[in-house]
């Protein structure tokens, strides 16, 4: 039985996403599917998936648009979790690359009742082009890391039992890094598609809404590490104000169970 469906939130990022699954092909446990939820409708990217499906040690599965008509991610997210076979679901972002170790973080962490909650090493500017370039996977080693100007640099110290640095107390839900049992993210009815705009509502959202039904946080600090590859913030301060005015009316009503989630719901 697989155990964990790994979701990647895709957009026209082809370059990032080849570097996301040799990594993935380097995991030290392969018991996973991976499913790129792709929010757009690229044909460069299903000629790409359709050449290599077979070269890699895990199972890859395809969602996508019809069209590219915005941000959609929550939808794509929803999608993706109906198809998941794994009865544990973890996403990253198409800008991440995993660890060698983490999916076996998540295989080994992942319990009833529990959100975990990874964070994220981000990689300079100067050294995601090297990476890009090289596509050498080695220069995310932690000594080429601490030489670069990376911020976040402490995320990179991995450790098999304990969080080495700070406590995880008051630190948010991060959706390029977290993972939970499927039958949670059922209970709340997934993401709400009512966000439209990135930002707040693939993790600050889901997040109390998760803790609306007494899911507690764990911490994968330095257990499930993710480098983040540079770019330009895709969402501007009035994306995420608009958000949150959303966010707000949501907890005012309650709606922990989203209406416009992965069932289309009654008010």
């Amino acid at each position: 039985m697989t155990k964990i469906s790994l979701i990647i939130s895709y957009y026209k990022a082809l370059e990032n996403l080849k570097l996301i699954l040799e990594a993935l092909n380097n995991q030290s446990d392969q018991n996973f599917e991976v499913i790129i939820s792709e929010d757009d409708n690229n044909k460069e990217t299903i000629s790409f998936l359709n050449q290599i499906l077979k070269k890699y040690s895990y199972s890859i599965k395809h969602v996508n648009q019809k069209s590219d008509n915005g941000f959609r991610k929550n939808i794509m997210l929803n999608k993706s979790i109906k198809i998941a076979a794994g009865e544990t679901i973890v996403f990253i972002d198409g800008d991440c690359i995993p660890h060698k170790h983490f999916i076996h973080a998540y295989n080994k962490n992942t319990i009833d009742g529990f959100m975990l909650k990874g964070r994220r090493i981000m990689l300079c500017e100067e050294l995601t082009k090297k990476i890009k370039a090289s596509k050498n996977l080695k220069l995310l080693s932690l000594s080429s890391i601490l030489k670069s100007n990376s911020k976040k640099k402490k995320e990179a110290i991995y450790t098999n039992n304990i969080s080495l640095i700070l406590s995880m107390k008051g630190k948010g839900l991060l959706g390029c890094n977290w993972g939970i049992k499927k039958k949670h993210l059922i209970e709340i009815n997934g993401f709400d598609e009512d966000y439209v705009k990135a930002a707040v509502g693939e993790d600050t959202d889901i997040e109390w809404r998760l803790k609306a039904i007494n899911i507690k946080n764990k911490s994968m600090k330095n257990k499930a590490i993710v480098y983040h590859l540079f770019h330009k913030t895709g969402y501007s301060k009035d994306d995420v104000q608009h958000n949150n005015v959303i966010l707000a009316e949501k907890i005012k009503a309650n709606n922990y169970v989203c209406i416009n989630g992965i069932e289309k719901l009654k008010n």
